[in-house]
């Protein structure tokens, strides 16, 4: 088998990298753990330096590939794969560098792709593995983003303001990759957004705000936020008007809010039926997003 890792370019003068990893799919609730990485990648202009091959990883049926024009060609046409992506910054500011990986939650040979992932740590003197996750709790939209996760270290949960989560059942690739690296004694951290799960359905800027934050104090660094500031203050902004006009959401709402003021940790999200329909709220606020979109503007 050929190695699927492919590093492009090895940086020089690596200075103790923090790997940060966040998957789209089972891992990432509306999306917030892969935006909060994206965000940091283009935050820092990180570059591209190695990448994971996906043929070995994924179901080409369920991850298809995309097709697009080459860069200044109106005729020749190159294929997307649904690779995993590292990119890295180097900045003086910054007291360790950090790599920054993105990927789809693979469909197959998950240790293979773990141990293909440990092999990049380890090729770049990776001293911490820090994965960014998201998952949907009975939590409301109008309090602070509530952080939960796991660190090999109790310093390093310290630092992350983090205690260990209580839950056992089904895991993603994120839960197999922290065990894979505290198994080989890598050093390893995970940080997960409690997502409001009525509002599972849209991206949530507030949750991937958070985690950001979050990671940025970890490494006492700082970066321009005003674009996830302005899009969390959007977002809260629909979601009071669309609550506003539902009376059986609104109430929901204050309910999580009085459990919410009761205990420190969520609970689960409990069985469907339980619930108020969350395709209501989410319908309501794709309508209100199609309504606040400038004439002419496609969906």
């Amino acid at each position: 088998m050929v190695n699927p890792l492919v590093i492009e370019t090895l940086p020089d003068n690596l200075r103790r990298p923090i790997l940060i990893m966040a998957f789209e799919g089972w891992n990432d609730a509306a999306e917030a753990a892969t935006t909060a990485a994206r965000f940091l990648i283009g935050a820092w202009a990180a570059e591209k330096f190695a990448r994971i091959d996906p043929e070995e990883f994924y179901h080409f049926g369920l991850a298809r590939p995309q097709v697009r024009f080459k860069a200044g060609s109106e005729t020749e046409r190159e294929i997307l794969w649904p690779a995993t992506e590292f990119s890295i910054v180097q900045e003086p500011e910054l007291a360790r560098d950090v790599i920054v990986g993105v990927a789809i939650e693979p469909h197959l040979k998950w240790q293979a792709y773990c141990a293909t992932v440990l092999e990049l740590a380890r090729t770049c003197q990776v001293s911490l593995v820090l994965t960014l996750g998201a998952l949907l709790a009975e939590v409301p939209h109008t309090k602070a983003v509530r952080l939960a996760g796991t660190a090999t270290d109790p310093e390093l949960a310290r630092r992350l303001g983090i205690r260990p989560t209580r839950y056992e059942g089904p895991t993603g690739i994120v839960g197999v990759l922290n065990t894979t690296c505290r198994e080989h004694e890598m050093t390893t951290a995970s940080l997960w957004a409690n997502v409001p799960h009525y509002v599972s359905g849209i991206e949530n800027p507030k949750a991937a705000l958070a985690l950001v934050r979050r990671v940025l104090g970890l490494l006492d660094a700082e970066v321009d936020l005003t674009d996830l500031e302005e899009a969390t203050k959007q977002f809260e902004k629909n979601l009071a008007e669309i609550v506003s006009q539902n009376a059986k959401v609104a109430a929901y709402v204050k309910k999580l809010e009085a459990k919410a003021a009761e205990e420190e940790e969520p609970e689960p999200a409990p069985p469907a039926e339980e619930l108020p329909p969350a395709s209501d709220l989410v319908a309501e606020i794709e309508q209100f997003l199609r309504q606040q979109r400038p004439e002419g503007s496609k969906d």
